[in-house]
C-alpha cells in the first residue's frame, strides 16, 4: 500500500497514553486508512462506514486503531449520543480531506501522461439517459467529434456499483452520496405533481394533500426513490393515496397523465416539453412539503478523472443550466422537490 509521511499532523496531535506519559506517532499513514477515518467520520460508526466501504467492521476498526498508533492519538470518543470525533479527529479531518484531494490530483496527472484509454464509460440512471444525456451527448459530440462514449443505465445503487467497481468513469444519480465518491450537483430536479390539462378544470391547480390523496393517481417503478418520496409524502400526512395504477416507467405514467387516466408526481426534467406547451398543468400542493432531490454526477475519490471526462462534465454542467433556466416556470406553483 501507498504510504504517505505526514509528520507536520502526528505533531500537532501528540496524545497521552494510558500511563500519562506523552505518545508520538511515527508519522507514517496509509491512504486506505485516511479514506476509512473519513468514512467512520461520515457515517458516524464503525458498522455503517464499513457497509460503504464493503470491508468487515474488524477491518475497519483495525484500520482505525492502525491509524491512531500512527498519529499517537486517540480519533474518536464515544457518549451516550453515540461516535463523535475527539479533539485530535477533528483537527485530522481537514488535513486528511486535503491528503485524498492530493494523492487524486497526482494520480490524474500520471494517467493523462499515459494518455487516454478506450471509451469513455458512463453510468447513468435510466431516467436520466432518456431526458438528460441526450441533449449533453449533441453537445459534446459537436465539440469532441473523436471522442468514443459508452453508456450503460441502471438504479441509482447499480450505478453507485459501476462507478465503485471501475465499470464506469463517471456516474449520474439523483441525490446520491458516499465517501468512496466526490459528488457534484448539476441541478435541481423537482417532483411536481401533474394533471391533463385539457380534462381538469383550474380549480385542480391548487389543492390540500388530503384533496390530492382522493384523487386518482398514478405511481411508478414501485421501490424506486421516486415512488418513496412520493409513498412517504402521504405517510408521513397520514393518509392512503388513491392509485388506481402503478406502472413500470416515467414515461408510461406521463402518458397516462395526457389521457386523463389520473395525476401522477414526475420528475421536472421528464415533463419539460409538456408543461411548455401546455400538454400537462402543474398543480400546487399548498400544504405539502416538497419533494426535493438533485441530478448529480459522481466518480471515484482515488481514480482521477482524464480530460475527456472532465470536458465531459463541463459540457453537462452548460447543459443542466440552460435546462434550469427552460424549466424555470414549470417549478413555479409546483410541488418542487
Amino acid at each position: 500500500m501507498a504510504k504517505l509521511c505526514i509528520g507536520w499532523v502526528a505533531s500537532s496531535m501528540e496524545g497521552k497514553g494510558q500511563d500519562g506519559h506523552s505518545v508520538e506517532g511515527n508519522g507514517e499513514m496509509e491512504i486506505d486508512q485516511i479514506e476509512t477515518f473519513l468514512a467512520v467520520s461520515t457515517f458516524g460508526g464503525f458498522h455503517r462506514a464499513a457497509d460503504a466501504l464493503r470491508l468487515t467492521q474488524p477491518a475497519v476498526s483495525a484500520r482505525i486503531k492502525a491509524l491512531e498508533e500512527s498519529l499517537g492519538a486517540k480519533l474518536f470518543t464515544r457518549s451516550r449520543s453515540g461516535l463523535t470525533l475527539s479533539d485530535a479527529g477533528k483537527t485530522l479531518q481537514p488535513f486528511a480531506e486535503q491528503l485524498l484531494k492530493t494523492a487524486s490530483l497526482a494520480r490524474q496527472a500520471v494517467h493523462e501522461q499515459r494518455g487516454s484509454r478506450g471509451p469513455l464509460q458512463i453510468a447513468s440512471a435510466l431516467s436520466i439517459s432518456v431526458y438528460f444525456l441526450p441533449d449533453v451527448l449533441q453537445r459534446f459530440q459537436h465539440a469532441y467529434p473523436k471522442v468514443q462514449i459508452e453508456i450503460r443505465s441502471g438504479h441509482s445503487k447499480a450505478v453507485l456499483d459501476m462507478v465503485l467497481g471501475g465499470e464506469a468513469e463517471i456516474g449520474l444519480a439523483r441525490s446520491l452520496q458516499h465517501p468512496e465518491v466526490e459528488t457534484f450537483s448539476l441541478r435541481d430536479d423537482p417532483l411536481l405533481l401533474v394533471v391533463d390539462a385539457k380534462h381538469r378544470p383550474l380549480r385542480w391547480r391548487h389543492a390540500l394533500l388530503n384533496q390530492v390523496a382522493t384523487w386518482p393517481l398514478i405511481f411508478y417503478e414501485r421501490g424506486s426513490s421516486d415512488w418513496t418520496l412520493t409513498s412517504g409524502l402521504f405517510r408521513r400526512a397520514g393518509l392512503v393515496p388513491n392509485v388506481v395504477y402503478e406502472v413500470d416507467s416515467i414515461e408510461t405514467a406521463k402518458r397516462m397523465v395526457e389521457r386523463g387516466l389520473g395525476l401522477a408526481f414526475l420528475p421536472q426534467l421528464a415533463m419539460l416539453r409538456e408543461i411548455r406547451s401546455a400538454r400537462l398543468t402543474v398543480v400546487k400542493i399548498v400544504d405539502a412539503e416538497p419533494l426535493g432531490r438533485s441530478l448529480d454526477v459522481i466518480h471515484p475519490r482515488r481514480r482521477p478523472l482524464g480530460r475527456e471526462a472532465r470536458a465531459f462534465l463541463q459540457v453537462m454542467r452548460q447543459t443542466a443550466s440552460r435546462m434550469a433556466s427552460a424549466g424555470s416556470t414549470a417549478k413555479t406553483g409546483s410541488t418542487s422537490t
